[in-house]
């Protein structure tokens, strides 16, 4: 197994989203942070304890990679790739209520 994969392949690979173009899309946009850096592109590589954020169907979720897949399995096999660092709801970032 290689020590590294690109961020779109996790990502899909992963089920975190659908579409490896959209991954691809979400990276080029610099909407997913890596142990804190921005990152703006797809082939960033990412190893096994390197920490994602992101935000995705309006809630912002912090993952942890436990382990770098060879293919796109099944769901449950895909869940044991990383585990929930945290999962909070998206603010609506203005006034007060």
């Amino acid at each position: 197994m290689a020590e590294t994969l690109r961020l779109d392949k996790f990502l899909w690979f992963a089920r975190i989203v659908k579409t490896r173009a959209l991954a691809q899309a979400m990276a080029e946009a610099g909407r997913i942070r890596m142990d804190g850096r921005i990152l703006d592109r797809a082939h960033a590589p990412v190893r096994s304890g390197d920490v994602l954020s992101f935000a995705q169907r309006g809630t912002v979720r912090v993952i942890r990679i436990l382990a770098l897949p060879d293919r796109r399995g099944p769901p449950d096999e895909a869940r044991a790739l990383y585990e929930a660092v945290s999962e909070q709801p998206l603010t609506s970032g203005g006034g007060q209520d």
